[in-house]
């Protein structure tokens, strides 16, 4: 795994990975910045989203728990005046047939495996997230 960050004017930077995808990260307008892209901070917050996401996915097919939408929202608190997050919250929103208990049991596993929400648990960042099993139309 390679990341390459390119600075490119103020507080803009561009970074690359060696498989061609690219992503300019930058600080607000109230921080100083041109809010070219999400701060490095927000992307990490964006990166367990994503994360989520696709443990859960993997979760799911390895369980044979079928779902036809997913949706991961997360809220971050970060205490004034401090570098770093405080704490995760969120929901899991999972369209499917499924019990809701098997949804919970799904995630409970995503959310311990996932890569990114082992950095975060490492740093002692807290993620609390519930899920919502929500009936399909068939």
């Amino acid at each position: 795994m390679q990341a390459l960050g390119t600075w490119k004017r103020g507080y803009e930077t561009l970074l690359e990975d060696e498989h061609a995808h690219a992503v300019t990260v930058d600080l607000p307008i109230d921080e100083g910045g041109r809010s070219a892209g999400p701060s490095a901070l927000h992307l990490a917050l964006l990166s367990l989203a994503g994360d989520l996401s696709t443990t859960f996915a993997v979760v799911a097919e390895k369980r044979h728990l079928t779902f036809y939408g997913l949706s991961v929202a997360l809220e971050a608190e970060r205490p004034a005046r401090t570098p770093t997050l405080s704490r995760v919250r969120g929901t899991v929103r999972v369209r499917t047939k499924a019990e809701l208990a098997e949804v919970e049991s799904a995630l409970q596993l995503a959310v311990k495996s996932s890569p990114v929400s082992v950095i975060f648990e490492r740093a002692r960042i807290p993620i609390d997230v519930t899920a919502i099993a929500m009936p399909t139309v068939p």
